[in-house]
């Protein structure tokens, strides 16, 4: 069955270009050219990816994201902006993102990170299928992949989508070591040299969030001249 994307973006000329060579790709894509209608369109179906542009006449792209992340199903986002300040990409990464791309890109890297992505979603889906609704316990923490929550020690940790999904990516593969580009692959789905300060901020604020003393972690360990790796605990399930 074809992937179905929606791509809301106000700007025609690039949305019918996104559409001709996504379905030059199998996929089956729907547009919208501006927030309401985009929004309306995210709450009344159902869609494997949404292409989302950042600023959009109505309702904004961050709006839109967050309603899309209230939703029961999720569903990947990747947020479009011809802003390349690191507070625009932060703030599309706090409401939800899975991943952005800033204008202008090329057509043939918008594919590769769109193939990117349904090849993470595709290799995660056994792993939580597999799971169930049960937790995979850490130490204190826990994370339901059903559910997408997190608690350490039972109180509950407020995570942006990409920082779930490094953490539970992490917590299946306790103590395997893992340099950054195979994580960036892994988990954002491409590994592009120069973006690997992304996966140092999301660590960052995940030892923020989840460890006692961040400068002293627990959970996630840096491994000198390597990369990361997530701590063996007695618990491990």
């Amino acid at each position: 069955m074809s992937r179905k994307i929606l791509i809301i973006e106000d700007n025609r000329d690039l949305a019918d270009l996104l559409a001709l060579h996504l379905g030059d790709n199998s996929f089956t894509t729907e547009l919208a050219f501006d927030g309401h209608q985009g929004l309306e369109k995210v709450q009344n179906q159902q869609y494997d990816l949404i292409i989302l542009d950042l600023m959009l006449p109505g309702v904004e792209g961050l709006e839109i994201c967050r309603q899309i992340r209230k939703q029961k199903t999720y569903t990947p986002v990747i947020m479009l902006t011809s802003k390349s300040s690191e507070i625009d990409r932060v703030l599309g990464l706090e409401m939800g993102a899975d991943d952005y791309v800033t204008k202008p890109f090329s057509i043939r890297e918008m594919i590769a990170r769109v193939k990117g992505m349904f090849r993470r979603f595709d290799e995660q889906k056994p792993l939580i299928e597999e799971d169930g609704p049960s937790p995979v316990k850490r130490g204190d923490l826990a994370i339901d992949p059903e559910k997408r929550r997190v608690t350490l020690d039972r109180e509950p940790v407020d995570l942006t989508a990409k920082e779930f999904d490094l953490l539970l990516y992490f917590a299946q593969n306790a103590g395997r070591v893992f340099t950054r580009s195979q994580l960036l692959d892994k988990v954002w789905g491409y590994g592009h040299e120069g973006y690997e300060h992304t996966v140092n901020s999301h660590i960052n604020r995940l030892r923020a969030k989840i460890e006692e003393n961040p400068s002293d972690p627990v959970f996630i360990l840096t491994v000198w001249g390597v990369g990361y790796q997530f701590a063996e605990f007695d618990n491990q399930e």
